[in-house]
């Protein structure tokens, strides 16, 4: 499988700083490319989600490079190992977070999106409500947002329609950081060529539509990493001028 990849990242019409944060990686290994992304939004009414979302990147990142690909060139992917991995990841990053927060008398936390490609997989970890996408000639959320909304929903006691304007839009049932405990959800699935995986924070996806993304960074858009650049920030203008009022991220991998 091949891969080209592009990001985006925003701070938006009203915020000060941008707790957004991501990462994006292809790398050639002796078994084959492999791409990750992942993108984590720093909890905007909780202090210091600007670091929160960092240092969950660092981590992840210090793994890719130190251990996943040592890992491949060895053996090549095991999930089970994979999953043990980013659970630990996560499990420490929750507690280095929650000690830091208590030390300090402040909260702070982060969503965690991220999606690891290669051959003819993929490999999913998340918390909190940033997303994961697949779009070929339709859009499909890879991931379930972990919200209030989201469970109401579900739950049959809210509408979509409801949900938009609800105050308790940006409620999370759990975050990295800030929950006493967490758990990931992990997803495995078959990789297909010629679709656009994209990670978006929530402030990227609240104001366009799905058919407005695919108009501009589907796969039929986006033959080079400058195409996928232009969509993103097109699809970020377009949100800013919709008064979309959070940090605005997203991130995308085409595979070929």
């Amino acid at each position: 499988m091949e891969y080209i990849a592009a990001y985006h990242t925003d701070v938006g019409i009203s915020k000060k700083t941008n707790q957004d944060s991501l990462a994006l990686k292809v790398v050639e290994t002796k078994k084959g490319k492999v791409a990750f992304a992942i993108v984590c939004d720093g909890m905007g009414g909780l202090s210091k989600g600007e670091l929160a979302s960092k240092e969950v990147i660092m981590a992840f990142s210090d793994w890719f490079d130190n251990t996943l690909i040592d890992d491949i060139n060895a053996q090549g992917i095991n999930e089970e190992r994979l999953v043990s991995q980013w659970n630990d990841i996560i499990q420490t990053q929750n507690k280095r977070l929650g000690e830091y927060g208590e030390k300090n008398n402040i909260m702070l936390g982060t969503t965690v999106s991220a999606i690891l490609l290669f051959n003819d997989d993929y490999y999913i970890v998340h918390v909190g409500d940033s997303r994961v996408y697949c779009m070929t000639d339709k859009v499909l959320q890879l991931t379930k947002d972990q919200t209030f909304i989201a469970r109401e929903i579900a739950a049959g006691r809210m509408t979509e329609e409801q949900s938009k304007t609800d105050p308790r839009r940006s409620v999370l049932l759990q975050c990295v950081g800030a929950s006493q405990v967490v758990e990931p959800e992990f997803v495995k699935g078959h990789a297909v060529k010629d679709a656009v995986y994209m990670l978006c924070s929530d402030g990227f996806r609240h104001q366009i539509t799905e058919q407005e993304m695919i108009e501009k960074i589907g796969p039929d858009k986006v033959k080079t990493e400058q195409d996928i650049e232009f969509g993103c920030r097109y699809l970020t203008e377009t949100v800013k001028n919709r008064k979309e009022s959070d940090n605005i991220t997203v991130a995308v991998v085409k595979t070929a």
